[in-house]
């Protein structure tokens, strides 16, 4: 069957995140979008290195991501390494095994009906309502890992089949291009949310709101989950809160700046600052802990231009315009005469009633 409309703008907006001039898994949302209008999935997560080493991950919003922390039960572990090949954990052994899709059955060590017995199954999968799996590992032209996919459906749900699988193998070098990391530039990014948590200065939880915990999910994954023990990023902080608080700062000085962690992962850049509260007495019974959310540009830029619907040229342009190139450069990159490119960029100016860059910036990224 030929590929639809909509495979076809999906396949070009791989193709142009491809040539960007950002990458790295700060991009895993628009690449997890039009992967949606290639391959049907009910949900997916991408495993991938961390900035300190250890495995990251990012699930798509539903209740696998709710259910994510039961995956790193130790006795969930344990059941899935009994059958399962490789588990998400074992990346670098994937990066070596893995080539090219994998469906299920080459995915576990035993027979299906012996997964569904298998406490990884009752525990882990069956409760986010997964059942099917289609697994890829990213690598760079060189051979070092980048990322591994797992794209699932639910037991309700077609099973994946050879079309997907020849999809998937096809987008497999454009995925890794896209994802491979790159420099990070915390100044080419916008604020996205910001919010409030209260904890004692021993780190016990008094009170926080659904959007302060929902931002500390996505910055400390399934460690936010056990909330009587803050993860030990946080503890460290409130620590030198209260080696600071300790030690004051010398008479007509300058107070200390509270201390800050900051963090970064595929969901974007995360700055958590702690400041001691006092009650009406003077003392401090309360740390408030502020966490502030950035994205990078081009991830607020590619969903709002996506929403716009431009055809595909118009589309490529209106992202170079926002990005601050000169018209020169953007025809040269997009191999067109500078005539051609002036055309478009009054074709998009007077479709988006803009008049000039700034607006266009305006319209694509401070509005959400």
């Amino acid at each position: 069957m030929p590929p639809t409309r909509i495979q076809l703008q999906a396949t070009a907006r791989l193709h142009q995140m491809a040539c960007l001039d950002v990458n790295g898994p700060q991009l895993i949302e628009p690449v997890l979008h039009e992967l949606h209008q290639l391959i049907g999935f009910d949900t997916s997560g991408y495993f991938y290195p961390g900035s300190g080493g250890a495995l990251d991950a990012y699930v798509e919003p539903s209740p696998a991501r709710d259910l994510m922390h039961t995956y790193f039960d130790s006795a969930v572990q344990r059941s899935e390494r009994k059958v399962v090949r490789r588990s998400a954990h074992d990346f670098a052994e994937a990066v070596r095994c893995e080539h090219g899709p994998q469906v299920l059955e080459q995915l576990i060590t035993v027979p299906v009906s012996e997964l569904l017995r298998s406490d990884f199954y009752n525990l882990a999968l069956r409760p986010a309502e997964l059942f099917d799996c289609l697994s890829l590992v990213l690598r760079t032209p060189q051979g070092q890992g980048v990322g591994s996919f797992k794209l699932y459906r639910g037991s309700a749900s077609p099973r994946f089949d050879a079309d997907d699988v020849a999809v998937f193998g096809r987008l497999e070098a454009l995925l890794a291009r896209i994802l491979q990391p790159g420099e990070l530039d915390a100044q080419d990014s916008v604020v996205n949310e910001s919010a409030m948590l209260l904890v004692t200065p021993q780190g016990r939880m008094l009170w926080t709101s659904p959007q302060a915990d929902l931002l500390m999910a996505q910055a400390f994954g399934p460690r936010w989950h056990h909330r009587s023990a803050l993860p030990a990023q946080l503890e460290m902080l409130l620590q030198n809160l209260q080696f600071a608080a300790r030690n004051g700062h010398p008479r007509g000085g300058f107070a200390p700046a509270p201390p800050q962690l900051e963090l970064h992962n595929a969901s974007g850049w995360f700055s958590l600052r702690a400041t001691q509260m006092a009650d009406a007495a003077g003392e401090g019974q309360a740390v408030g802990i502020q966490i502030t959310h950035r994205v990078p540009r081009v991830a607020r830029l590619l969903p709002a231009l996506r929403a716009l619907g431009l055809p595909q040229r118009q589309h490529e342009l209106a992202y170079w315009l926002a990005r601050g190139l000169p018209e020169p450069e953007i025809a040269a990159r997009m191999g067109i005469s500078a005539h051609t490119a002036t055309y478009h960029r009054r074709q998009i100016y007077t479709r988006l009633g803009v008049q000039n860059r700034l607006e266009l910036q305006d319209l694509l990224l401070e509005k959400r």
